[in-house]
């Protein structure tokens, strides 16, 4: 059945996007690939029966707060089963369904003329990546709620209503990108911190970020001149630019090739694992068929031309489906918008965005509103007997000065990224005080995290924690000593300085 007065409005146009659609499905089905693996071999550290905070627990706790509300309140596939099994299964099963919708138009799409060509194969393909990740980004508690899962979750659900959608899905995924960027800019100015208002923020955020790469040792050794330009091209990039997303096809192109040649400049700068690829892959919606089709194989532009993707005249379900998503997102998003600037809940609105954010469908983003002036990190030492103290070598996180920073793209080491938030801020002691509880009972799936074991014998019976000012050498400092770190003991951290296993 058509859809009558819903094809009018939204449909007009839509073959204009279905190339677009259809690359963009490949793409994302890439980033799925990425986020799921990059959980599957820490997600048993982070969730398991041995992790930090285990899965089982967090499905007690919500039982006990929500009753009967318990699977809105915290949905999630571990409702069924919860074992270690369980989570390493959602993880990589993830990472498969991701590979295989990138490739479905080759192994899958004939089997879509089974149900008419309407795209089901890969609509169930997509519902089942969003239910997984969902999933998994509940079961990570503090580990996964950051921004760029948000951004998927938010992402993956729009991209449900693509197989047979309307154009109203495109205006959408601008919606998103748009929110995503603006919102960016707009925290850093309302933020209080200084340094983006009078433009020196890059010239501490290079060496203070959560896992900086050998990038960000030399884009740090710029002059100060630059630094200050490009913290002033941030703001522009987050503030102005995307308000070209909502105007005539020349400038949403430009706004297209700005934010993606500033995505390009993180990626050369920062370890943000899958997010700056994430922001690329949107930037498609800037965009049309005309604009991307050159670029394009022939035999790819053919396959979108007859895939489900956007039809010219989509089903009335199907319609109606994107126009209530709309009708959620929208005034959800606006709400989480004003409660931004406000800096608190909004009155009589919060609480249904609350629960519609259960699902992560209309997010709050405020990327590095604050930058900060110095790199603080605790070093944890471990010990069997209280005299010979051993260092733990974290993968990731600076510890050995002279060891270089890695470039670790797509991948996002959660413990090592959420320690250097300790030092700084306490609402992560409790984070910080179960993991150094794991390392003390020897926990197998938490020490894998580790670049090797904290002792040889076994479990640590002792574990202390220092506090160390970093910063990255002068180019004089290295070539002499072939340091990219020095490093300055600040002393004991309170309130742990020391950890006894019982």
């Amino acid at each position: 059945m058509k859809a009558g007065w819903l094809n009018r409005v939204f449909s007009a146009g839509a073959d204009d996007y279905r190339l677009v659609a259809w690359v963009f499905l490949r793409l994302l089905g890439l980033i799925y690939v990425a986020a799921f693996a990059s959980l599957a071999v820490q997600v048993l550290a982070l969730a398991g029966s041995q992790g930090i905070y285990p899965i089982a627990e967090q499905l007690q706790q919500a039982s006990l707060e929500h009753g009967a509300l318990s699977l809105l309140a915290y949905p999630s596939v571990f409702w069924l089963a919860s074992a270690d099994w369980t989570l390493l299964a959602v993880a990589w099963s993830g990472a498969l369904l991701g590979l295989l919708l990138t490739l479905w138009p080759w192994i899958g799409g004939n089997r879509d003329r089974w149900w008419g060509n309407r795209g089901w194969g890969e609509r169930i393909l997509l519902i089942l990546l969003y239910l997984l990740y969902l999933s998994l980004v509940h079961a990570g508690q503090y580990f996964t709620h950051f921004q760029w899962d948000n951004l998927l979750l938010e992402a993956g659900l729009l991209a449900i209503l693509l197989p047979g959608g309307t154009r109203l899905v495109v205006w959408l995924f601008r919606w998103l990108l748009f929110r995503l960027r603006f919102e960016s800019g707009l925290s850093k100015l309302i933020s209080g911190d200084l340094s983006w208002r009078d433009l020196s923020a890059l010239s501490h955020y290079f060496e203070t970020q959560p896992l900086p790469h050998q990038g960000a040792w030399y884009a740090h050794q710029l002059p100060d001149w630059l630094l200050r330009a490009g913290t002033g091209g941030t703001l522009f990039v987050e503030l102005v630019v995307p308000f070209f997303i909502f105007l005539p096809r020349p400038w949403r192109l430009f706004a297209a090739a700005v934010t993606v040649l500033w995505q390009v400049l993180i990626i050369a700068t920062s370890n943000h694992n899958f997010f700056n690829l994430l922001t690329i892959v949107l930037c498609l919606f800037l965009l049309d068929d005309r604009a991307l089709g050159p670029w394009m194989p022939s035999s790819w532009r053919r396959r979108a031309d007859t895939s489900p993707l956007l039809p010219q005249h989509p089903e009335k379900a199907v319609a109606a489906a994107v126009l209530a998503i709309a009708l959620v997102v929208v005034p959800a998003s606006l709400v989480t918008a004003g409660e931004l600037v406000l800096r608190r809940p909004v009155p009589t609105l919060s609480g249904w965005v609350q629960w519609v954010n259960r699902f992560f469908v209309a997010n709050r983003y405020h990327v590095f509103p604050e930058v900060r002036g110095e790199r603080i990190e605790v070093q944890i030492e471990a010990s069997a007997d209280g005299e010979q103290w051993t260092p733990l070598d974290f993968r990731y996180r600076p510890d050995d000065p002279r060891q270089a920073p890695a470039f670790i793209i797509p991948h996002q080491p959660r413990l090592d990224w959420m320690l250097w938030f300790v030092p700084m801020n306490p609402a992560f002691l409790d984070l910080f005080d179960r993991f150094l509880v794991r390392l003390t009972e020897g926990s197998p799936t938490v020490t894998a995290l580790l670049a090797h074991p904290p002792l040889e014998q076994g479990p640590p019976r002792l574990l202390r924690m220092r506090v160390y000012r970093y910063r990255f050498t002068t180019p004089q400092e290295r070539a002499d000593t072939g340091d990219w770190w020095h490093r300055s003991d600040l002393g004991p951290f309170y309130p742990l300085p020391v950890v006894e296993r019982p």
